[in-house]
């Protein structure tokens, strides 16, 4: 089925103060600390956040030094960090229950090399990649635009110029496609924590600045259609208001809904979990077949099985992209990326503490930074697949 030409598509995003965000930090700050120890490390860590109280469950091997103790200030910090020091989440007076313990063996046993077996997937199940010429960044606009907001409110919240905000946020961004191009945003939701003293008429006065100078010139909505706090208010927030939990928000994480997602979360996972690094993987062939010009759009599906190195598939779809041979795209993109766990890791140099920044404003559409984050977000591929195409050097 084509895609339709003229409609409207709607993508959300949340602050990383949200309650299911403050798990997600917790949960990758720890798998950092037990990479930082040990690279070589596993990590699978659950969080759950509710009123002055943090539950760390899962399990870990390889980082022996890392007691519950350290997880816990680790989560303390990271509430910290957020901005957390309401009545009910103050990062000073958390009570944590925290349950991590060893990985299990049979776990262990299916994923590890041997001496005649290669490292296997860390469990089955399937991931996606897209990409698009939406933005600069290869990512779905509605997204894009609904993480840049709260990122934009957050700014300001942090450097006291919007003091009156508090940490839980949320944001939707509908915009009008013609002829399947983003023109404009046709509604836009912003919800933000705030202090009791502020007005909503000052709260909306800031959000609608910051809307303004988010979208692209001209694309802001009618004043009747941006809608701040529907609610009336906004007070009581965070895991205060709502229990967070870790792995809630994938859509979020991944395309906004743009794209497929293969259904497993990020957060909280060590690289060796197919869940993440081939999902990560899936993106940065993507993003590089969409940026060498191959096509506007791409999607990438890869499945794995337990225990199995090898992908079971391997899917790229081109969205029509008559000039490409998709059979050859697919086999040139499995000759550039050894697409095994480990390669994918080694590839990608994934084996690092570099996990925390992902966790909110999404695991997608990132700029790569100094010491390995996002880096699944490089285009270092344009160039061989140019070559491999017939097509000139990229600018």
């Amino acid at each position: 089925m084509s895609q339709p030409q003229h409609y409207i598509f709607t993508s959300e995003s949340v602050s990383e103060g949200h309650p299911d965000k403050v798990c997600d930090q917790i949960s990758d700050a720890i798998v950092d600390e037990v990479l930082r120890i040990n690279p070589e490390g596993r990590a699978a860590i659950e969080t759950l956040a509710t009123t002055n109280h943090v539950s760390i469950a899962g399990e870990y091997r390889g980082a022996d030094s890392l007691t519950r103790g350290r997880m816990n200030d680790i989560a303390q910090e990271v509430i910290k960090s957020i901005g957390y020091d309401q009545e009910g989440f103050d990062w000073r007076k958390i009570d944590f229950i925290n349950h991590v313990h060893a990985q299990s063996a049979d776990i262990a046993m299916g994923v590890d090399a041997g001496e005649n077996k290669e490292e296997g997937a860390g469990d089955q199940g399937i991931m996606f990649g897209f990409a698009c010429t939406e933005t600069p960044q290869l990512m779905p606009a509605t997204l894009y635009y609904s993480h840049r907001i709260l990122q934009a409110l957050s700014e300001g919240r942090r450097s006291g110029a919007y003091a009156a905000l508090r940490p839980d946020a949320k944001s939707q961004v509908s915009l009008e496609y013609r002829d399947a191009v983003p023109v404009r945003a046709t509604n836009v939701v912003v919800s933000t924590q705030h202090t009791p003293e502020i007005s909503q008429a000052e709260i909306r006065a800031i959000v609608q600045q910051v809307v303004h100078d988010v979208l692209p010139q001209g694309w802001a909505p009618a004043d009747a259609n941006l809608f701040v706090n529907p609610t009336g208010q906004f007070i009581i927030g965070g895991p205060d208001g709502d229990t967070g939990l870790t792995g809630r928000k994938i859509i979020v994480d991944t395309y906004g809904g743009a794209a497929p997602h293969g259904g497993g979360a990020f957060s909280g996972k060590d690289p060796t979990k197919v869940d993440r690094s081939a999902a990560y993987a899936a993106r940065y062939l993507a993003k590089n077949v969409v940026a060498a010009g191959l096509a506007e759009r791409c999607t990438i599906q890869l499945s794995y099985a337990i225990g199995v190195a090898t992908p079971m598939s391997f899917y790229v779809n081109t969205h029509g992209a008559d000039t490409v041979d998709t059979v050859k795209l697919a086999r040139v993109l499995q000759e550039l990326v050894d697409l095994r766990p480990r390669g994918i890791r080694t590839h990608l140099q994934l084996n690092r503490p570099i996990y925390l920044p992902s966790a909110s404003y999404g695991h997608f559409g990132r700029e790569p930074g100094p010491n390995g984050e996002f880096s699944w977000e490089k285009t270092d591929l344009v160039e061989a697949l140019r070559r491999e195409f017939g097509l000139s050097a990229a600018a």
